[in-house]
């Protein structure tokens, strides 16, 4: 996960929940990307990034 830039992360996180991918590979993306401090929302489909 650490070889992923911050938007390759985003974007394949994203990807994985519209293809609806196994939970436990979402979880793992979800857990990089918390660890990394980037704070994502979800609102009915619009989808906000805010960085540090």
């Amino acid at each position: 996960m650490r070889l992923l830039n911050d938007d390759t992360l985003l974007e394949t996180y994203f990807r994985a929940i519209d293809l609806q991918l196994e939970r436990e590979f979402i979880h793992l993306l979800r857990e990089e990307i918390h660890r990394r401090k980037i704070n994502i929302s979800i609102i009915q489909g619009d989808r906000t990034i805010s960085r540090p």
